[in-house]
């Protein structure tokens, strides 16, 4: 019985009885006009139903009053594209004109009928309702007098529902808003995921140096050695606090340019600090990086940058060996270094994933692994763009 009348205490009950009597504003104006002609407000609401704006308007009223609070109503407040949509909301107009008349003569009669069950139980004459006109009174009627409220009950909360359920039909989002908002949708998730592989690169790289640097400098306990490594840690956490507020703005601010990023162009910076944390690092650039694309450039920098990361958490302080190679705008990029003990170290491979990952959405491939001689390496080529 509660969950029966749990309806009455839902504010979109009531709401939704608003949506449905706004329409005989139009009716009562009209009937002020002229009340032998009843049809003209349907036939007036073919040609406005014609108007783009109108299809806005009604998507507004139907998100806040059909479903109030909810974030995914179903509905479109984008003005008509085309003729279909058009249709639609001429259809959706009759319809909503259609159950608005059905309201309200539930609300108006109903109610009468009960009153009038109540006073013919009391022996009073009925003579507005033809079905009760000739009877006789009697006291068993008052036992009948609820049963109009319930059929009112039953029809404010029936009728919302049908007319949530056709707005969602007619006034719902075309197939092109639909495809519109998928794309969105996937645009979104990826600039989720390429948000996560930044803070993975960059805030694992700048953790990794500081943890080997301290390490290093517990074990050396020698001041020089220890003022070396705290320099290198405030640099390099420095540089992960700059792509840390690159990162945020892209959260910040959905159109900011990806153009101060690092690029390869910056790679120094990650050979110099893979340096200060003791790796041995031996690096060959050839060809001009400056000639590679956008796209190219910074993801060849995260790939460089996360390979120096897995040198130095996995192996430590090794002779690494690094390759850059710009050749008619196609990059090849290789870390190479030994393993410790010589088998590879276990791991997530997160970072390894992401490497391939970053290959693979710019058309090219990576390979990551020993080499067969007792060496990891990672080797990455992307094709020009």
């Amino acid at each position: 019985m509660v969950r029966l009348l749990r309806p009455l205490l839902r504010g979109a009950t009531y709401t939704r009885l608003l949506y449905l009597w706004v329409p005989m504003l139009i009716v009562s104006v009209w009937a002020l006009v002229d009340d032998t002609n009843m049809w003209v407000p349907a036939a007036l609401m073919i040609p406005v139903g014609l108007i783009p704006a109108v299809r806005t308007g009604e998507g507004v009223q139907a998100r806040w009053l059909l479903t109030p609070g909810q974030l995914d109503d179903g509905f479109s407040v984008a003005p008509s594209a085309n003729w279909r949509d058009r249709l639609r909301t001429v259809v959706w107009l009759q319809g909503r004109l259609l159950l608005g008349l059905v309201t309200a003569g539930a609300c108006v009669w109903l109610p009468i009928v009960s009153v009038e069950l109540v006073r013919l139980s009391l022996g009073h004459r009925i003579d507005g309702i033809p079905l009760l006109k000739d009877a006789a009174s009697h006291w068993a009627y008052a036992l009948l007098a609820p049963l109009p409220l319930l059929a009112l009950y039953g029809a404010v909360v029936g009728l919302g529902l049908l007319a949530t359920a056709g707005a969602r039909a007619l006034l719902g989002p075309s197939a092109a808003e639909r495809l519109s908002a998928l794309e969105v949708r996937t645009e979104q998730l990826l600039e989720r995921n390429r948000i996560a592989r930044e803070l993975h690169d960059s805030i694992g790289h700048a953790l990794t140096v500081a943890v080997v640097q301290a390490g290093a400098a517990r074990a050396a306990n020698s001041p020089e050695f220890t003022d070396r490594a705290l320099t290198a840690i405030e640099e390099t956490g420095r540089a992960a606090l700059e792509d840390l507020e690159h990162v945020l703005g892209v959260l910040r601010e959905a159109e900011r340019p990806v153009s101060a990023r690092p690029t390869l162009a910056d790679a120094d910076r990650l050979l110099e600090s893979a340096r200060a944390s003791g790796a041995k690092v031996d690096a060959e650039v050839t060809g001009p990086l400056e000639s590679l694309p956008g796209p190219v450039s910074r993801e060849g920098y995260r790939i460089l940058q996360e390979a120096l990361t897995n040198v130095l958490r996995h192996a430590g302080a090794v002779p690494t060996w690094v390759r850059v190679e710009v050749a008619d705008g196609a990059l090849a990029l290789e870390v190479r270094n030994p393993l410790r003990d010589g088998r590879a170290a276990p791991g997530r491979g997160s970072g390894l994933r992401g490497i391939r990952e970053r290959a693979a959405l710019l058309g090219g491939r990576a390979h990551t692994g020993p080499d067969g001689a007792g060496d990891w390496e990672v080797r990455v080529e992307l094709p020009p763009r």
